[in-house]
């Protein structure tokens, strides 16, 4: 992390700041107090054209004006004066900047132009800054925060780089109030110069940050970012939230920071690849990363549930099985130790019920540590827990029977001893997530959270994020991702290529696509290609029946539905009453192509295709003729290493059909991952093709055997 512009921005030891004045209502001076009022221990020098002090600070009226340069400085004030007083703090030596300013390449051609002008004058002067339509950075450990919303409580222990700034910033009270703290955060905004992969570098290394979380609008580099992601995820976890896979969700990602938006599929499939585990909504990216960064790894799946309540045990049981967890049935043993601690009403099995007990010790320490100490589980949700926060809601009730206590002495009595079941995660090594119906007005939330339990709003937000401490596990568990090695480059698929191009075909017909696909070892039909009733038969008679017969023509790409396919023929008569099908069909003569049937009842397809700022990205899924309804696939990006193929195999919703069933073998998965690994290194050693279509690639008893292909190539090339 040496070399990362983010170290040195982080960590200043002096910021000024341009643009905030003495009005607490303006958003430079909001932020101005932020670094003032929030303990930043450095020197702090306002910028002001007028005003002699900001909030009791000298002010200066010019950079140039400054005892040093500062290490940092921040900018408030509108975009087109931003250029030029960023110039004069590079005159003075002034290293980074966090540019708060819009107005820049959002906004469209012009701002465009503003922001290139940003990046030339910074770059002349060795500046690094963030932004600029950014809200700042937060460095909790510093302490350092420029943003517009106080930061309070201790330090944390979850990084944040987000494309929005309302995440960084806005949302702290509402994190406060659930006792999620931030280590570091940052607010990238339209990343005119450092990113959000220098973010998420910067965060994987950083020591305090024990979990680290995006929220991503598009990426201007793929490749990057997955390069950076893979050497950090085997080590810490790493959550992002991506929302730009719509066509509203692109658009308002490029009108907020103008971010490079694409298809939601190759996100899902590059966040996969990375080993980052994708969330639905800033909740869950919040609540599941808090859960990664503060609780012992879950070595395994067997979660025990604990609960007053039956509803939201059940809840919690549910939500966990459905995701892969385990929720076992105690030992006979372990339930008589239960059962001891339990009314007798209560349920000792797993969930364990005590039905509204009301004993917090029971339910907080006992009960919990009885299950940790047993070895039966690898982690505990919890539901109900409460003290004072019930006490409080009841008061009214019993204000007559109690006399003249009041309503907090009242609850106070029922806080008791906090310190042993805070204790537990750490003595035993298992992770504890919590639900409470109770905010922090009640001792029990208010202690678990304050000591980096998570309690949580909700049953089901408590099981998800003790699933993400399963995803987590499972990314751990994955096989090293070794540097795929491309194969040599074929010289008879360069001639095929060239050819093509040549005659001025952007489609190369099956028979030339498969001879690529042979090229590289890929297990093809055996075909021959005629361009005469006597050839076909002919060339059948070498083949032999049953085969299959097709119209064979760069000038057709899909022939189903279109009568310019023939399966199932079983003698010459057959063959000759297809090929005058075909030529009818097609309306002229054209090449036919005769293929060996191949029998299997599985189907499954693989492609290439290349997108802005991903590359080759490579497609495997369930194939033939409802593909397109059925709609299961997954996608990588190419290269792909063996782990990386093998993944995508077992990764479409259908992967079970892959397993021997009904009389069928296991499908040779080495042999489809290879398939898939050929397919994306076409894409990298041959830039002349745009797309590869493998469809369908039927498994004839374990073996994939590849029966129809198309490739096709760039407008461009030529």
């Amino acid at each position: 992390m040496g070399n990362n512009p983010l170290q040195q921005l982080m960590n200043p030891k002096s910021v000024a700041t341009v643009g905030a004045g003495n009005n607490p209502m303006k958003m430079g001076a909001i932020q101005a107090l932020s670094i003032i009022k929030d303990g930043f221990p450095g020197k702090f020098y306002p910028i002001h054209p007028t005003e002699k002090e900001v909030f009791g600070y000298k002010a200066y009226s010019s950079a140039l004006d400054l005892p040093e340069a500062p290490d940092l400085v921040m900018f408030v004030l509108p975009a087109p004066l931003v250029v030029q007083i960023l110039e004069d703090f590079g005159k003075i030596g002034t290293k980074r900047a966090i540019v708060i300013t819009a107005g820049f390449g959002e906004t469209g051609p012009a701002g465009k132009e503003l922001e290139q002008q940003l990046r030339e004058t910074a770059g002349r002067y060795g500046i690094r800054f963030l932004g600029p339509n950014c809200m700042g950075i937060i460095n909790s450990d510093l302490p350092l925060n420029v943003t517009v919303m106080p930061l309070t409580g201790p330090p944390g222990c979850l990084g944040m780089a987000s494309q929005s700034g309302t995440y960084i910033t806005q949302t702290l009270p509402y994190l406060q109030r659930r006792g999620i703290r931030f280590s570091k955060a940052i607010s990238v905004g339209n990343e005119g110069d450092i990113d959000i992969i220098d973010a998420l570098e910067y965060l994987g290394a950083d020591e305090q940050t024990r979990a680290v979380t995006l929220y991503i609008e598009g990426l201007k580099d793929s490749r990057r970012f997955l390069e950076t992601a893979r050497k950090i995820t085997p080590h810490k976890p790493v959550l992002a939230q991506y929302v730009g896979g719509t066509d509203a969700g692109a658009r308002a990602g490029s009108s907020h920071t103008g971010a490079m938006a694409g298809p939601d599929y190759l996100y899902d499939g590059l966040l996969k690849q990375a080993g980052i585990i994708r969330v639905n909504s800033i909740e869950e990216l919040y609540y599941q990363g808090w859960a990664l960064a503060t609780q012992p790894r879950l070595k395994g799946r067997r979660v025990a549930v604990i609960t007053n309540s039956g509803g939201p045990g059940t809840a919690m049981a549910n939500a966990c099985n459905e995701g892969g967890l385990e929720v076992p049935a105690f030992s006979d043993k372990l339930q008589a130790g239960l059962r001891k601690h339990l009314p007798a009403h209560g349920s000792s099995g797993n969930p364990v019920d005590l039905t509204f007990h009301l004993s917090a010790e029971a339910l907080s320490t006992t009960i919990p540590e009885l299950i940790m100490k047993s070895g039966e589980v690898d982690g505990i949700v919890m539901h109900g827990l409460m003290g004072s926060g019930f006490m409080k809601v009841i008061y009214p009730h019993l204000a007559d029977l109690v006399g003249d206590m009041d309503p907090e002495d009242f609850a106070a009595r029922q806080i008791g001893n906090i310190d042993e079941p805070l204790s537990l995660p750490g003595k035993y090594g298992l992770p504890l997530i919590m639900s409470s119906f109770f905010g922090r007005d009640d001792n029990f939330t208010a202690a678990y959270q304050d000591n980096n339990t998570p309690v949580f709003d909700g049953p089901e937000k408590a099981a998800r994020s003790m699933l993400a401490l399963h995803r987590y596990n499972m990314v751990r568990e994955r096989p090293d991702r070794q540097a795929a090695e491309l194969p040599a480059r074929s010289e008879e698929a360069v001639e095929i290529i060239e050819k093509a191009l040549c005659s001025g075909h952007r489609v190369l017909d099956e028979y030339s696509s498969k001879k690529i696909m042979a090229a590289y070892g890929v297990p093809v039909s055996e075909d021959s290609l005629a361009h005469s009733v006597e050839e076909a038969a002919s060339a059948a008679g070498k083949i032999g029946y049953p085969l299959a017969l097709k119209g064979c023509s760069p000038e057709v790409t899909h022939k189903t539905g279109r009568g310019l396919i023939h399966l199932g023929l079983r003698d010459e008569d057959d063959l000759r009453r297809a090929y005058r099908a075909v030529v009818g069909a097609a309306g002229q003569e054209t090449a036919v192509l005769l293929s060996k049937m191949i029998k299997g009842d599985r189907e499954v397809m693989a492609g290439m295709t290349r997108h802005e700022g991903f590359g080759p990205c490579v497609l495997f899924g369930l194939g033939g003729v409802f593909a397109e309804v059925l709609n299961d696939t997954t996608f990588r990006l190419a290269p792909l290493g063996r782990a990386d193929a093998l993944e995508m195999v077992g990764g479409i919703r259908a992967a079970a059909m892959l397993e021997s069933f009904r009389g069928m073998p296991q499908a040779d998965r080495d042999a489809l991952a290879g398939i898939l690994q050929v397919v994306g290194s076409l894409g990298l050693l041959h830039p002349e093709i745009a797309e590869v279509d493998l469809n369908p690639i039927i498994i004839s008893g374990a073996e994939p055997v590849v029966v129809d292909a198309l490739i096709i190539l760039n407008e461009n090339e030529g």
